[in-house]
């Protein structure tokens, strides 16, 4: 007996593409999660080039629920945030790798600074931020906390930055 996968009528290639979500298109998909009871997890981040300590980072966030959503900084928020040779990969090219990972449920890319537009939009059950962040240093926390949710910070893996690979690049090794 097959056991249907709810996007079996899709190819992968739309499957990780139906990942990436407007914010309108976002507030449906969390209604229904929410109605079936699914525990909502939210990062966000540059992800200009994946690498090991990003997919564990993300492995780990997503351990935290039953479902995982990525706020991804647009191209021009990326260069606010990391100076003018960043981002190095395109947002459709960010966005369409994290959407292909298996403990990512949804994408959505924003153009502030700051994810705080988005999270309370999605009002997250598990809000995660990386690195050596306090809960409460953590943009967006005071929402999170005041609906009963939770903000956790998780270590980075020393040694894995986009910017440790972008100098070896640079200095050709």
């Amino acid at each position: 007996m097959k056991f249907l996968h709810p996007h079996d009528d899709m190819s992968v290639w739309n499957q990780i593409r139906h990942k990436i979500q407007t914010r309108d298109q976002l507030v449906s998909t969390l209604a229904r999660w929410r109605a079936a009871g699914q525990r909502i997890v939210f990062t966000n981040g540059c992800f200009d080039l994946l690498h090991y300590g990003h997919l564990h980072y993300l492995a780990e966030a997503r351990d935290l629920g039953t479902r995982l959503i990525i706020g991804l900084n647009s191209g021009d928020s990326v260069r606010r945030l990391k100076g003018p040779t960043r981002p190095i990969n395109d947002e459709s090219t960010r966005s369409h790798m994290l959407a292909a990972l298996e403990m990512v449920d949804a994408v959505v890319i924003f153009d502030e600074d700051t994810p705080l537009e988005l999270i309370k939009i999605v009002l997250p059950d598990v809000l995660v931020k990386g690195g050596d962040w306090k809960p409460e240093q953590i943009v967006g926390s005071d929402i999170v906390l005041a609906r009963g949710g939770e903000v956790r910070s998780l270590p980075f893996i020393a040694g894995y930055s986009t910017t440790n690979i972008e100098q070896k690049i640079l200095q050709g090794r």
